[in-house]
């Protein structure tokens, strides 16, 4: 047990600060640590063992964990949406699973709300101004549209080095798949990889994902306040998936392509990106000419669509 408890604090599952492993804050009998100690065993992953700890911690410093009828009127009264409310219960719900406390779990139902898709200006200028492995996770991010946890599970040996090719291990019980990093990312990665020497075996980013999503917001926050852009304050890591997914259905329109690309298992959850696009049909266009197949292949290469040709001079145009 003793053992277990110092692997859950090494991996910050518990969120317990220790520099010492006979500083212990949790016992054997601490009911949230039963919890997470019977979700690791259920093989619930880290990530999930850790935001339930988190959760049940919040409800713990404001009511009494074994009085449902506390929590429930706690969770029911807390301003905040009807997601995180969903979240706490499922976390108290884990709660009396493992501790044998009967309760009526509430039924909170989420709304569907389709994601605000960030602008191409908005993703380079947080990439640009951001410190270089931020700036190497978002370029990944938005080149390979992974959900951010994916990244964290990256090693040296998905990567091929040479041609760019990344082979994903894909969360949420999805299909893994095989993308491609674009030359200016690849270029990024080399440098990074050379800076850090890593093995094989090595993870590209740290593992644990809260972490990055906090230094993560922080630059955000910073940059929208520095450049006043208070819609850049809005953008969340998972929205570089959600631009990476109505980017490519705006290129392909082929959603079985698009739902390859994001893993999904079900083509119910491809199809909110041609809601996004709908969306954002009134964008405005950067438009180009070309009047030799030399130019006209140059501007394919840097993403330019063809549209049509008169006079022999060929129009292009590619989204803002």
């Amino acid at each position: 047990m003793v053992f277990l408890m110092n692997v859950l604090l090494q991996k910050k599952v518990l969120g317990t600060a220790t520099s010492s492993p006979n500083k212990l804050a949790p016992s054997p009998t601490n009911k949230v640590f039963n919890t997470l100690w019977q979700m690791k065993k259920n093989a619930y992953a880290d990530t999930t063992i850790q935001a339930t700890g988190k959760r049940l911690r919040h409800l713990e410093r404001n009511c009494n964990l074994d009085n449902p009828e506390q929590v429930k009127g706690f969770i029911a009264t807390k301003q905040c949406s009807n997601a995180y409310k969903e979240t706490l219960t499922e976390a108290y719900d884990q709660y009396c699973q493992a501790n044998g406390i009967v309760w009526n779990k509430p039924f909170y139902r989420r709304y569907d709300k389709l994601p605000k898709i960030p602008t191409t200006e908005h993703l380079t200028m947080l990439i640009a101004n951001a410190r270089p492995k931020m700036a190497l996770f978002l370029s990944m991010s938005k080149d390979l549209g992974t959900r951010p946890i994916e990244l964290t599970w990256l090693k040296l040996k998905d990567i091929d080095l040479k041609n760019g090719i990344v082979s994903i291990t894909s969360a949420k019980h999805c299909n893994g798949r095989t993308l491609k990093l674009k030359n200016r990312t690849l270029e990024m990665l080399k440098q990074h990889i050379q800076k850090h020497n890593f093995n094989q075996n090595d993870r590209i980013f740290p593992t644990n994902s809260s972490y990055i999503s906090d230094v993560y917001r922080r630059h955000r926050n910073a940059l929208a306040k520095k450049l006043q852009i208070p819609a850049m304050a809005q953008i969340r890591l998972y929205d570089f998936r959600h631009y990476y997914a109505s980017m490519l259905y705006h290129k392909t329109k082929d959603l079985l392509h698009v739902k390859t690309a994001l893993g999904h298992k079900d083509l119910r959850q491809t199809l909110r990106y041609t809601q996004l696009l709908e969306t954002t049909e009134d964008d405005e266009y950067h438009c180009k000419v070309a009047t030799t197949v030399k130019e006209a292949t140059q501007l394919i290469e840097k993403g330019f669509e063809y549209v049509t040709e008169k006079d022999g001079i060929m129009m292009f145009k590619k989204r803002k």
